[in-house]
């Protein structure tokens, strides 16, 4: 029998690898993968739906899936997760220094659709009650002027929103034109050291492990969308990827707990793995729909809540049916 053929695009994760060199392989499929930078795959994949199965920001997923005749449905792989308190960026000269200071006050990110902002959006209105109209919002490139959102939006009533396409948000922070910037990675203007930019929650690890205790979510960057063609055709292929994807990971987490042998250069890398398998017990970087609940059922709902999903659903709603079929024996 001959094996399927799918064309895969992701960034080069560690917990990918094994699937993406063949060590590991999902079962009926030949992959031809394409190994770019994010977000390129983004641009490329919502655009032109260049790739079979492609890494996808979560919340580009969303507004996707939720479209009316969607033409992508989700695995519940991880492509890449992070806690986000680090994200905050602010001109010390704005006055903020907690986070209800953030009202009235301009801010920025890279999209709207962009998930690390999406959840500290949501944060700020659950925690903090600093809701999407109490502040003033600007879209521009992290560190590159000239970037553009790549999903529609139906922005709330009320939500003031600036798009600035000369100028970057690093720019805009250090001279003080807008007073906070929420990135994913550190802006250049804080990479250089500039005297008037600072991390808001410098304790951001601390917040974090404690913000984990609180709600068991741990936000999810990155997911792997496939086009829905693939599995009107072969209905099998969703569980198949996602088994060689979970396989590949789990043979990741093995290399990172390993004491005996030394494949990083990172000191007391395997001391710090234990530790965070005790903070999530025991699964370090868990798939799956049940796995993750809390996690998907928060976004679902932020990206709803802020015009970026077309619906509000449910986890189920958004991978294929019986893609989490119990198998034990």
């Amino acid at each position: 029998m001959s094996r399927l053929k799918l064309s895969i695009a992701t960034t080069d994760y560690d917990h990918f690898r094994d699937f993406r060199l063949g060590t590991v392989q999902a079962e009926g499929i030949d992959a031809n993968w394409s190994m770019l930078g994010h977000h390129e795959i983004f641009a490329r994949f919502t655009f032109n739906r260049e790739w079979d199965a492609a890494e996808l920001s979560f919340a580009k997923f969303t507004a996707q899936v939720t479209r009316k005749d969607s033409d992508i449905i989700g695995l519940p792989v991880v492509c890449s997760r992070l806690f986000r308190f680090s994200s905050f960026y602010v001109n010390k000269k704005s006055g903020i220094k907690t986070a209800k200071d953030i009202k009235g006050k301009k801010v920025g990110s890279p999209e709207w659709a962009h998930t690390a902002a999406v959840y500290i959006r949501g944060w700020l209105n659950d925690e903090h009650g600093v809701a999407l109209k109490d502040i003033n919002w600007y879209q521009a490139g992290a560190n590159e002027a000239g970037r553009i959102e790549k999903v529609e939006l139906s922005l709330p009533q009320g939500v003031k929103l600036t798009r600035v396409p000369d100028k970057s948000l690093s720019e805009m922070l250090a001279s003080g034109e807008i007073d906070c910037a929420i990135i994913a990675r550190p802006p250049d203007c804080f990479r250089h050291g500039h005297e008037d930019v600072e991390r808001l929650f410098p304790d951001y690890w601390a917040m974090e492990e404690k913000y984990y205790k609180q709600t068991k979510v741990w936000p999810i960057m990155h997911i792997i969308a496939l086009q829905k063609r693939v599995l009107d055709a072969d209905p099998w292929v969703a569980r198949n990827l996602y088994n060689a994807f979970l396989a590949s990971k789990n043979r990741s987490v093995e290399r990172l707990m390993d004491p005996a042998v030394s494949r990083y250069p990172v000191a007391w890398l395997p001391t710090y793995m234990r530790k965070q398998a005790e903070t999530f017990g025991g699964d370090t970087f868990p798939f799956g729909v049940d796995e993750n609940r809390p996690t998907w059922e928060q976004m679902l709902r932020y990206s709803h809540e802020q015009g970026i999903a077309h619906r509000h659903v449910k986890p189920e709603d958004i991978f294929p049916k019986g893609i989490m079929t119990s198998v034990r024996v």
